[in-house]
């Protein structure tokens, strides 16, 4: 079974997205194939600084090592070091009806809010969709939100097929878990969007000013207190065990504890959580040589299979399948 899933660069990585999405792309590692890449392409629709860019490219590929993806049994890769995928995207975009687009939710949310929506935007689930079917991808891991994009996948493949001939891998979806709510220090889902999140490897000192200013009720030190509705609770579950989550309910409930324990121990339970991918990261960091080798490698093998699926497409709709090196 081949895995597949792409995270895009426009910043750096917070508890939202590691226990949303991250946490379980490595755990999926263990698969006969995984193939994850840094959605950069995906990225120009937002990010118009090109400095900025290859920044958070390169940050976001030291942050998935140090994080725990294993090169040895998973690719990873820069999207835009496979020119394959831009290729396949044109010919399924022949395919494609513009009413499926008009439908997507990304365009129909800029476009009901006023905010104007290039061209970019409005075939981004195309791209999305050539990212997928490109390594003729098992299993794609995503969120409730990109469900959507998944079905839109499976529409062209289908399409393709029919239109053609039986060519190309449909793909099925797994809806990542999102039993594990990751509130924002103001209480709402931690988004980048919103400015309330918390970066997995922000320094000790900036991570505990943000946890500490975390909104909470007006209890008092003496007041007993709904661990079950408190986000500072919801994320101290997040990195602690069930002992250590039993205890601090039972604080909680007895009062003569301030919010402002509870916090403190969030803090001290993240940094022990992440301290390892702390120290991977730094030394990852001062080894930039060795993270560019393993996303040359990645595209390598990812292009291997590229080139496999696109000359199968190539060849079902009448084009030339041929490849010439300048």
């Amino acid at each position: 079974m081949r895995v597949l899933s792409g995270i895009q660069p426009t910043g750096r990585f917070h508890w939202g997205n590691y226990f949303g999405a991250i946490k379980q792309y490595i755990d999926l590692q263990d698969n006969d194939q995984a193939f994850y890449f840094i959605a950069d392409l995906h990225a120009l629709t937002t990010i118009r600084d090109a400095d900025q860019l290859r920044q958070n490219t390169q940050e976001a590929a030291i942050d998935l090592l140090a994080l725990g993806l294993d090169p040895k049994r998973a690719t990873l890769f820069r999207q835009s070091d496979i020119p394959e995928v831009t290729s396949l995207t044109w010919i399924l975009m022949t395919i494609t009806q513009m009413s499926l687009l008009e439908k997507c939710h990304a365009y129909k949310d800029k476009k009901a809010k006023g905010i104007a929506a290039d061209a970019g935007l409005f075939t981004y689930p195309v791209l999305m969709a050539a990212d997928i079917l490109l390594y003729d991808s098992d299993l794609v891991p995503v969120g409730q939100d990109q469900i959507q994009h998944v079905e839109v996948t499976r529409d062209l493949a289908q399409r393709f097929n029919t239109l053609f001939r039986e060519t190309i891998t449909i793909p099925e979806s797994r809806v990542l878990d999102s039993s594990a709510k990751v509130p924002g220090i103001d209480g709402e889902k931690m988004s980048k969007s919103y400015r309330n999140v918390i970066e997995i490897f922000e320094p000790p000192k900036k991570q505990r000013k943000k946890v500490m200013s975390i909104k909470t009720d007006s209890a008092t030190l003496e007041d007993p207190k709904d661990p079950d509705s408190c986000s500072v609770f919801a994320l101290y579950k997040l990195f602690a065990n069930e002992s250590q989550q039993a205890e601090l309910a039972a604080h909680y409930r007895a009062g003569g504890m301030g919010y402002g324990d509870a916090k403190q121990a969030v803090h001290e339970a993240a940094l022990e959580y992440f301290g390892e991918a702390r120290e991977r990261r730094e030394q990852l960091s001062g080894d930039i040589d060795t993270v560019n080798d393993i996303l040359s490698e990645g595209a390598k093998t990812a292009r291997e299979k590229g080139k496999e699926v696109l000359e199968r497409v190539q060849s079902a709709c009448g084009l030339s399948t041929a490849h010439f090196s300048l």
